[in-house]
């Protein structure tokens, strides 16, 4: 893929839409800072957005009873760059159930997640580029990439976006290489667009939060000139949008959702003198949108059509019928035998056997189940249509077999796994399956040879050819009959529970008490509904069996339903579906179910009329109701809503799905653009459950954390409209009572989601308003005097309902967008919704009343407690029985449905207050309230079940002015174009930030707990109460726990209950933060925010807490980022993380200095303090070789460890003093040209290592190649601090030299040859180590030119695990000696001579030759040129393991296990441990790449990759070596010697660091072996074996990347979680990626 334009300034460009994607778990998961809110719905400009991004927001919604406060962020948060939402890419995630929900003038980024690390990756979008294009679904286009680093290395810097132009679900998909294949999509999904609602002549825009619909029975609003003053209710009753039932003629069943014609206008709407048309329904819709300021919708029935459409006369194959499914003839045929098992009971024909006219006996079902298997199903013998005429097809066998047999014979391995099946019969005839006769002459035609056995036993040879045909047709027909009986009995299981379903319907429909409870059986109520209809007169079942397979079974079609518990996914109606011969459906007897196929020109004439139907709908209305939806073929819906849309394209879509899973239903919204599912409260069944929905369908918690406006993009769930009833549903006066229904209906407009109700709710109706049977008209508005047929304001709760419409408008559309539910008691619910920016709150209380009054026994009712002022009741309402004894009754008073109008319950007075002081309601008295902190109501006696009061509450005027000064604190933290990039604009803290160094930083950041005891000032990492301690005391160690929970907004974790339990965790941050001089202006600043956040509600603590330190967070980390290079600074998510990690380890540890510089150094030199008791001395700032255990005292400052380390830590990150200072500081320390192991201050070093000298060395090449003017180092000034191997440690500055003469000395100790014994030793320096261990001898082998050293009692490299268990006798044994040369090392020492040479050649270094003296007084003189190519003579001779055995260049062949590698040592004392397999070897490839032959190399390389490398770390040993032990436990203390006291510690174990060396191995020989075209694959999957740190760095709590691991990736308990050269190590990686792909100009994943 192309990448986009460079910017023009280097790679930077500010005005890109940037994102850190996987940064939020470095510091923040979905970013904090500045305080925003969602946007709400916004209307797009039609400029261009291909350069700007241009929005307009909602407009001002009239002010009512709450104060308008605005959608933004207030109190100057505004946000000018559009809201940008990232989501990450992985390998493998198809998210079709997961739904993501987005807004117009929003930017989608999407990113490469770790495992799509250096791949080529292509990603693709069906949502236009322009909006003039217009949607295609299968029109798909390449997104290109973008960059957001100058690290042409590294992917995770990459990045493409799709700017949201059009409402309406849009799928992506991502490719491998230069794939395009949606069906070879590597992951993929979809994310949601709403559609845009405006209002009124103006187009004001409708929040979706903020609908407020009411279903309408279109048959129930007469004629259309009724219908203004009908649908006037509404209006007056506050609702802005009226779904509309289907207005289209209806079917002889008069259901609102049969539908007879879906283009002709129902008959009922005209009147005798005019007939009116979609256009007048039009004109009408438009009217109510311009003047009420009130949208429509109406549904679409795509998925069936009333029995008697006429088109279907002529287009018979739009339906599931016996002709074009002959697979439902059997289940038609049942159905007409139960139908004439209605008329013979009808008939009293069944009577005397139990089975009467009237069922009303659960007898009388057992009766008809009886009936039902002895004598209806015996007489139609379904199974017959399922099974074989075994006579006929034995006759056919017998044919086959006599005479000469045709070959059909196949391989006997073949035959012997041949079975013979029933192949069904497609047309569905008696007995006319068949089988494969090949197969079946395969297995049965049986030759007569004496030894062959017949499948009934050894039976006898047969006779003659006729007996044996005789005996190949028994058998033959024995199968079959055994195959026949097989699918009777599987028929006979589902007419089992055909006949169960039967009964369960019987018993529904005339048992239950919540069914219809119709008895008689009669033509009209037969015992089950009908499956199928019928075509001509009833005749015989003998001739309705015939007329399914006439010219006629066209006409005899399925009717639709639904199944309970069905895969709505799936079409029951399917072939291989049973749900019609089961008798699972849930039938519709007025509608037929339509059959589309797969595409239109399956059925042309179906599509396009229904295709029409949907287009003429969306040009009528606003929205769309999809009815029957999850029955509906998803394939269809899809194509029918994308040419709604092309009518609108903001077409709003709502459905109601029964597929009892959120993933499912996620499927459904996400492939249709289902902008709202319909939810009901009725579906509750208490008020527990019912307050469990108002906060499930919407809102956040109150308090929650605050969001900045780049951010992940995270699931969600589907918006709701939760309707208090649903036209489907009975009225909760029968379900539960009259009383529940004001408060219940209170309680839903307190969701902070769409809310609605059916008409007939506000009214009181008591009854089902039945979308079949209801034939009578709604009332009509009469504001003045209503009459019969008329309703007003004091009709029903329509006072109290209007009320509620008005305040849950408001709350949506000015930002309440936070909830809280709170039980109360059994029947009390309180519902708070809250503001996040202004903090002002409503809180509802409603008495609910599921049962009559008399039954509801509350004793006590809690007090109502609130932080803040109760600034007034907003209302106060409730329904009282007119008459003594109402109480007792679900309905009040008497009531009488009126014949002509839907007419409610006049049994109640409902009474209505609003705006009222405490002292004025009759509800609640206030008990303590003014300037307390709490405001506190006890609920009266005239508080009763059926109640509803409402309060308005507000901070006090002291947390009001700190929230404020808060808020604009963090309104001065500005982001740029990364959540990452954050910069503050208040002039104090950025003076402040500007001082701050990197070590200071490390002590506002980091700091585990043992460095900030070791100053023994400090209390170590702060405890959070039933969690545990921080990882770090510095400020990460706060934002690793926010991370994990901001996202969840996990208000319940310990750490926000420590937060709003007191302010110990603000006060510990400050406090530490003062013990430091350069820290304490830091500690002064927050102290005063911290003195604000302390007069909040302390239930907005957490929060508040969160964005201040969040913001103070990325403010810092963008601080250290800037000290650094630029490869840092300007890089990506994965090199700053780990730029920060060296920020982590690289601080100043009092107990851990190191030696002092010489006074004479050139500038710069260390900061200089004053000590008591030492005088002045310099503080530089030190590695930590890991944390924590190696992070104070002695344990710190290991050689070896810090030079592996410091490249990447210091050098890579630009920190080039700090590392000059520490190269100098060890290099004065050299004695017997030994670099310390432990340096223990310098004057106690331990020079027990063979390597860490050669990793100095490398740690100088590289800081002369990396830093400015590096070479100068060569020659700055070291002070001795042993001039001599015996001297005492002498005074800074009295032994000088340059840097370039201890180098020297160096190399000229190793080639003379060293021996020593080291000082002390013993028990007071090595608690474990022999004796002869401290012995050490060194030098250079003449021949080879190979550095040795060590013996088999140390351990003098890295892998230093010396035996400590008496038990397991290992105590004074070296796991891993290594002694001899190891390959490392030697590696290290040809890079040191190459670079050396290349100095002195360039004249920046003195020396160019070694000399050495025997014992005679002989020289022998090497140069470094020659000592380097002995090196590179022996290397591949001595260190080489062919992949082919080479007697000639094998000695010890007996020894070898593993071919194509590189030997770990050679010449050790351990004869086998030369050619073990570790990991050492691509140490010596990766800085002397030259010394080895290419092809052997990578050989070697990619072995040690298929054989040792793990998902983290690489295995120390292989896995086949008798001595692997992969688990490392330093605590066992057993006496198994590979493992006891973590004896294998580099056994096997999985070690982070010599990954990098493998890596940086690959890259330097590649291009060596496979030229440029296996160099593009090697920068792919090395970046594709970094993934796994990459997502552990940015998940851990240390924000770092541990020691080891044990085998396969698994956690090591004995680890150290944070390591400084596994870190360092990988930062070298990324670096040379982008130097090798800077030269290509090019990414691996771009394929650029």
């Amino acid at each position: 893929m192309k990448r986009s334009q460079a910017p023009r300034d280097g790679c930077w460009c500010a005005d890109q839409q940037r994102k850190l994607t996987n940064f939020f778990k470095m510091g923040v998961q979905d970013g904090a800072g500045v305080v925003a809110q969602e946007p709400q719905a916004q209307v797009y400009s039609s400029a261009p957005l291909t350069t700007s991004i241009n929005s307009t927001t909602s407009s001002e919604a009239k002010v009512t009873s709450i104060t308008k406060v605005g959608t933004g962020a207030g109190n100057g948060f505004i946000q000018q760059q559009p809201q940008v939402r990232v989501l990450t890419l992985n390998h493998g995630d198809h998210l079709d159930s997961t739904l993501f929900r987005l807004q117009k003038g929003w930017v989608l980024q999407l990113r490469p997640g770790p495992s799509l690390l250096g791949r080529a990756v292509n990603v693709f979008t069906n949502h236009p580029e322009d909006i003039d294009e217009g949607f295609s679904r299968t029109h798909y286009r390449r997104l290109q990439w973008k960059s957001d680093s100058c690290n042409k290395g590294d992917d995770t810097a990459l990045y493409v976006e799709v700017v949201i132009l059009m409402a309406g679900s849009f799928h992506y998909y991502f490719t491998y290489e230069d794939g395009e294949d949606r069906e070879k999509a590597q992951g993929s999904g979809f994310f949601l667009v709403d559609p845009t609602l405006t209002v009124g002549l103006n187009d004001e825009v409708l929040n979706q939060d903020c609908v407020q619909c009411q279903t309408v029975l279109s048959k129930c609003l007469g004629p259309i000139p009724d219908w203004e003053q009908r649908l006037q209710v509404a209006y007056e009753t506050g609702y802005n949008m009226i779904h509309f039932t289907p207005i289209q003629e209806l079917g002889e069943s008069n259901s609102s959702y049969s539908l007879k014609d879906q283009h002709s206008l129902n008959t009922e709407f005209h009147t005798p003198d005019h007939q009116y048309s979609f256009a007048d329904v039009e004109s009408l819709v438009k009217k109510m949108k311009e003047e009420w300021k009130m949208l429509s919708l109406t549904d679409v029935v795509l998925n069936h059509t009333a029995n008697e459409s006429p088109w279907l006369q002529e287009h018979p194959e739009a339906t599931y019928n016996c002709s074009n499914s002959p697979y439902l003839r059997p289940a038609y045929l049942l159905d007409r035998a139960l139908y004439h098992m209605t008329l013979e009971v009808a008939e009293e024909k069944w009577e005397h056997q139990g089975i009467p006219v009237a069922i009303r006996e659960e007898k009388h079902l057992e009766a008809i189940k009886n009936a039902l298997h002895s004598h209806f199903l015996p007489q139609v013998k379904l199974h017959e249509f399922y099974t074989l005429d075994v006579s006929k097809i034995v006759d056919e066998f017998r044919r086959r077999i006599s005479g000469p047999v045709p070959s059909t014979k196949k391989p006997t391995d073949e035959t012997s796994k041949e079975t013979l099946v029933i192949i069904q019969d497609p047309q569905y005839g008696r007995k006319t399956c068949t089988i494969d006769m090949n197969i079946a002459v395969r297995l049965y035609n049986k030759p007569s040879e004496s030894n062959v056995k017949t499948l009934q036993g050894s039976g006898s040879e047969a006779r003659d050819e006729e007996d044996r045909i005789m005996r190949c047709c028994a058998e033959f027909r024995q199968h079959l009959e055994t195959l026949n009986e097989q699918r009777t009995s599987e028929i006979q299981a589902h007419l089992i529970q055909a006949v169960e379903c039967c009964l369960g319907t019987v018993r529904y429909q005339r048992l239950q008490p919540d069914g219809p409870m119709i008895a008689e059986v009669s033509e009209e109520n037969p015992l089950v509904p009908p499956y199928f209809t019928h075509y001509g007169k009833d005749t015989t079942l003998e001739e309705e069996e015939a007329l399914m397979f006439s010219s006629n079974a066209c006409f005899l079609m399925a009717h639709n339903g639904w199944v309970i518990g069905d895969d709505p996914l799936k079409n029951f109606a399917r072939p291989n579906s049973y749900v019609y011969l089961r008798r699972e459906l849930v039938a519709w007897g007025d509608s037929v179910k339509l059959r589309y196929g797969d595409q239109p020109e399956d059925s042309p004439y179906l599509w396009d009329h229904m295709k029409r139907y949907c287009e003429y709908t969306a040009q009528i209305f606003h929205g769309i109701r999809l009815d029957n939806c999850h029955s509906t073929p998803i394939h269809v819906a899809e194509y029918m809503l994308d040419a709604a849309r092309k009518v609108r394209p903001d077409l709003y879509v709502i459905a109601e799905l029964f597929t009892n899973s959120d993933l499912t239903d996620n499927i459904f919204i996400n492939r249709l653009g289902i902008n709202s599912l319909i939810r009901e409260a009725m579906s509750a069944p208490n008020s527990h459950e019912e307050g469990r929905l108002v906060y499930r369908y919407g809102g956040e918690p109150v308090g929650a954390f605050l969001l900045p406006p780049v951010r992940p993009l995270v699931p969600s769930i589907a918006h709701a409209m939760f309707l208090d009833l649903t036209h489907d549903n009975r009225s909760p006066a029968e379900v539960r009572t009259a009383w529940d229904m004001l408060p219940s209906t209170a309680l839903v407009s307190m969701a902070c989601c769409a809310s609605g109700s059916n008409r007939g709710y506000d009214e009181l109706v008591p009854h089902h308003i039945h979308v079949v049977d209801e034939t009578r008209v709604y009332t009509a508005w009469n504001d003045i005097n209503p009459s019969r047929g008329e309703v007003n304001v004091k009709s029903g709760i329509i006072e109290c309902k209007k009320l509620l419409n008005k305040l849950h408008y408001d709350l949506g559309s000015n930002g309440y967008n936070q909830v809280y539910v709170d039980q109360v008691t059994e029947h009390v619910v309180t519902v708070t919704r809250h503001n996040p920016v202004t903090h002002q709150s409503v809180v509802l209380v409603a008495y609910t009343s599921f049962r009559p009054p008399s039954q509801i026994q509350d004793s006590s009712i809690r007090p109502l407690k609130v932080q803040g002022r109760l600034e007034e009741i907003i209302f106060e309402m409730q329904v009282k029985g007119k008459k003594t004894g109402d109480e007792d009754k679900n309905i009040p008073g008497l009531f009488t449905n009126d014949s002509e109008y839907i007419n409610g319950i006049n049994g109640f007075s409902v009474e209505v207050k609003e705006h009222l002081s405490p002292s004025q309601s009759s509800m609640v008295r206030m008990t303590s309230g003014g300037d307390s902190e709490t405001s506190e109501c006890e609920y009266t006696s005239n508080f009763t079940p059926g109640s509803v009061i409402a309060f308005r509450l507000s901070l006090l005027p002291r947390a009001q002015s700190a929230v404020n000064k808060i808020r604009a604190t963090l309104s001065e933290f500005g982001y740029k174009s990364k959540i990452s990039e954050v910069t503050t604009h208040n002039a104090v803290l950025s003076d402040i930030v500007s001082n701050l160094t990197l070590v200071d930083l490390n002590r506002v950041l980091y700091r585990c707990e043992e460095e900030e005891k070791d100053e023994g000032r400090g209390s170590g990492a702060y405890n959070i109460p039933n969690s545990g301690p921080m990882v770090y005391c510095g400020l990460q160690g706060v934002i690793s726990v926010l991370s994990e929970i901001r996202v969840l907004n996990d208000l319940g974790h310990p750490l926000c209950g420590n937060l709003r339990d007191g302010d110990w965790l603000p006060d510990y941050i400050v406090a530490r933060l003062k013990l430091e001089p350069s820290t304490q202006r830091l500690a002064v600043w927050l102290e005063e925010v911290f003195g604000w956040l302390k007069d909040v509600p302390r239930y907005l603590i957490p929060a508040y807490f969160d964005s201040i330190v969040t913001s103070v967070y990325l403010t810092l980390i963008n601080r250290a980022w800037s000290l650094m290079g630029e490869f840092v600074a300007q890089g990506s998510d994965f090199v700053k993380a780990l730029g920060l990690c060296s920020v982590q380890f690289c601080g100043i540890v009092r107990s851990a200095l190191l030696p002092q510089l010489s006074p004479n150094l050139a500038l710069p030199q260390p900061p200089v303090v004053s000590d008591e008791s030492e005088g002045q001395i310099q503080l530089s700032s030190t590695i930590a070789a890991g944390l924590p255990h190696f992070s104070i005292g002695y344990m710190r400052n290991w050689g070896r460890d810090t030079f592996i380390a410091l490249p990447g830590n210091l050098l890579i990150t630009g920190r080039y003093d700090e590392a000059r200072w520490i190269i100098l500081a060890y290099a004065g320390t050299m004695r017997h040209g030994l670099i310390p192991n432990l340096l223990d201050g310098g004057k106690k070093a331990r020079f027990n290592c063979r390597d860490s000298v050669w990793f100095w060395l490398q740690a100088i090449q590289r800081y002369v190649t990396v830093a400015p003017n590096g070479y100068q180092i060569l020659k700055d000034k070291v002070s001795r601090l042993f001039p001599t191997d015996d001297s005492l440690p002498q005074e800074a500055g009295k032994y000088d030299q340059l840097l370039e003469d201890v180098i020297q000395e160096a190399l000229q100790r190793h080639f003379q040859g060293v021996e020593f014994r080291e000082r002390n030793a013993g028990f007071q320096i090595d608690r474990q180590m022999s004796n002869e261990g401290f012995n050490n001898r060194i030098g250079v082998d003449w021949e080879t030119g190979f550095v040795y050293g060590g013996n088999i009692h140390n351990c003098g490299t890295w892998m230093d695990k010396m035996g400590s268990s008496d038990l397991a006798g290992t105590k004074g044994k070296p796991a891993t000696p290594r002694d001899g040369s190891a390959v490392e090392i030697i590696g290290l020492c040809k890079s040191a001579l190459r670079f050396l040479g290349q100095m002195h050649h360039e004249n920046k270094f003195t020396y160019n030759s070694v000399e050495r003296q025997d014992d005679t007084g002989n020289v022998t003189k090497w140069t470094y040129e020659f000592w380097e190519k002995k090196i590179q003579e022996n290397f591949e001779k001595y260190f080489w393991i062919s992949e082919q055995p080479s007697p000639e260049m094998e000695p010890k062949p007996e020894l070898i296990h593993r071919r194509g590698i590189y030997k770990d040592s050679y010449n050790a004392s351990q004869f086998w441990a030369d050619y073990q397999l570790r990991c050492n070897f691509p140490i010596a490839i990766a800085v002397a790449p030259e010394m080895v032959k290419p092809q052997h190399a990578w050989v070697a390389l990619k072995n040690a990759e298929k054989f040792l490398l793990g998902p983290l770390g690489i295995k120390t040993l292989d896995p086949k070596d008798w001595a692997y032990e992969g688990n490392y436990d330093n605590s066992n203390n057993s006496t198994d010697p590979k493992v006891s006291h973590g004896f294998n510690y580099h056994q096997g174990p999985e070690w982070l660091w010599p990954v990098g060396w493998l890596l940086r191995a690959q890259l330097a020989v590649v291009s060596k072996v496979g030229g440029f075209e296996e160099l593009g694959r090697t920068l792919g999957h090395v970046k594709s074996l970094m993934a796994p740190h990459l997502t552990y760095l940015l998940s851990d709590r240390w924000r770092s990347l541990p020691e080891l691991t044990n085998a396969e990736g698994a956690h090591c308990k004995h680890s150290n979680p944070a390591q400084s050269w596994s870190t360092g190590c990988l930062l070298e990686v990324l670096w040379d990626l982008d130097q090798v792909e800077r030269s290509l100009k090019r990414s691996s994943m771009t394929s650029m």
